[in-house]
């Protein structure tokens, strides 16, 4: 039978299983056979008219059956299907130095390993110095793809950030340290890579990427690398790099995966031409939800420095019309076929979106992180206490996954994984009071959510999750 292999974010609503075999003579019928053994899967594959969501492609082999048949393309016993969903990318480089570049005697000493490959040598170095890189974001990814260029020799690095460094950063993000806690991060970034590498110039742009800021910023770049964590920026970014015709060198990552392209819409397909439109608002789990291994970020991290460099230095063959899928729990790799759609809306032949957009309102994003204003009913985390205190009559239900109940939990509470909620929900009643919570309060809105489309009409949404109970009512639990 054809074996169907699931992504880690689909994995919790099938058993946990890497890959299933199914039968079927198609891929609609692989995929129907597939949701009809794990019906989880149906809201996470299908929208609300039976229809494959625009979020999630499908892979014979190596081929986007979009491309072959759709759901008629033809299935033999030996074929795998791929169910690639988006996890939660100009100028060319110039064909050769520019005139009147040099290096000093101290920076032909530094790039020494460089300038004696015949694949860089003077000519090639003096590209990296006169190179204009962008990075958004100076996280998991940024932080060694930065420290990779600085250490390159890349003359010009812009990076885009607002956030201050948190402890709970220093698991992957390699840029900063214990004493950069509650720091500006680009202000201990450009002091990182200053300290790297003097010869480098820094430029920081300590705001918030926006449509009203981003072709301003991405003018004076030849290079835009995207280092985000979420889809409205990451939308923005292939836009905004469509529209000023620059690469856009891609990477994303989560628990122990990742994927890597390089987007260059003069030379081959954009991210909307793998991606055309946004997962619902709070149906992809963020790293800070469902996790990521901390050396994972740096793979894939070093990958987007090694697809920039090969850009400015116009040697080998990037990563365009090629995604690559890393599995580091099997550290495997694999690589799929990608193919500008025609009918794509921004870099097809008659583009309808031709300025950048309000992408907080395309990606359904109206939320914090902590899932507030989802539009489900919530408690706060003071009225939790006080139903506590009082000893009133309710159920609070758990909804993480079970090596998170080690970390801190509500002793009373009915543990039920998000991913198992469906086939569980016999254990709750509808005549009771419920309260579900997670670990900020994303999850916990998709279960009320599903719970109330099940007939239970007395379910809330614990605003902030168990994170903020530690927060604001017992600092003695461990917040992560």
């Amino acid at each position: 039978m054809p074996r169907i292999l699931l992504p880690t974010p689909l994995r919790p609503y099938a058993g946990g299983e890497p890959s299933v075999a199914v039968a079927g003579e198609t891929v609609a019928e692989a995929l129907e056979n597939l949701v009809g053994r794990y019906e989880s899967l149906r809201r996470h594959l299908y929208d609300e008219r039976g229809e494959l969501r625009s979020f999630v492609n499908v892979y014979k082999n190596e081929e986007d059956v979009r491309y072959l048949q759709r759901g008629a393309t033809p299935l033999s016993d030996a074929d795998s299907l791929s169910i690639i969903p988006s996890i939660a990318g100009g100028a060319p480089a110039p064909p050769s130095a520019p005139p009147g570049a040099s290096l000093s005697n101290e920076e032909i000493r530094r790039y020494s390993r460089h300038l004696i490959m015949p694949e860089v040598g003077m000519e090639g170095q003096k590209k990296l110095k006169a190179a204009r890189v962008l990075a958004i974001g100076t996280g998991g990814l940024g932080s060694p793809l930065a420290l990779y260029l600085a250490a390159a020799g890349v003359g010009t690095i812009g990076l885009v950030d607002f956030d201050v460094v948190d402890d709970s950063n220093l698991q992957r993000q390699i840029l900063f340290g214990a004493g950069d806690v509650g720091r500006s991060k680009l202000a201990a970034a450009k002091e990182r890579l200053s300290g790297v590498n003097p010869h480098v110039e820094i430029v920081t742009y300590e705001e918030r990427l926006t449509s009203d800021n981003a072709l301003e910023i991405f003018r004076d770049f030849d290079i835009v690398a995207d280092g985000t964590d979420n889809f409205p920026t990451r939308y923005l970014v292939n836009d905004a790099c469509v529209l000023t015709g620059k690469p856009n060198v891609y990477a994303s990552i989560f628990r122990f995966e990742g994927q890597a392209s390089v987007f260059w819409a003069r030379k081959g397909p954009c991210y909307r031409c793998l991606y055309a439109e946004p997962p619902p608002a709070g149906l992809v789990p963020s790293c800070a939800e469902g996790g990521v291994l901390g050396i994972l970020p740096g793979l894939l991290g070093v990958v987007q420095a090694t697809e920039t460099i090969k850009l400015v230095l116009g040697s080998g063959e990037p990563l365009i019309g090629r995604l690559l899928l890393v599995d580091a729990l099997s550290m495997r790799f694999r690589e799929l076929k990608l193919r500008k759609n025609p009918d794509c809306v921004v870099c097809g032949p008659h583009p309808t979106v031709t300025k950048l957009v309000d992408y907080e309102a395309f990606c359904g994003v109206e939320q914090d992180a902590s899932g507030a204003g989802t539009g489900v009913p919530e408690i706060s985390v003071e009225e939790l206490a006080t139903l506590r205190d009082r000893r009133e009559d309710f159920v609070l239900v758990d909804v993480r996954e079970p090596h998170e109940f080690q970390i801190c939990a509500f002793p009373e509470s009915v543990k039920i994984p998000l991913g198992t909620l469906p086939e569980n929900v016999n254990r709750l009643s509808t005549a009771d009071a419920i309260v579900v919570h997670c670990k900020t309060g994303g999850r916990s809105a998709r279960a009320v959510q599903f719970l109330r489309e099940a007939g239970f009409r007395k379910v809330r949404n614990l605003a902030g999750g168990i994170n903020r109970w530690a927060e604001r009512i017992d600092p003695s639990m461990p917040r992560y």
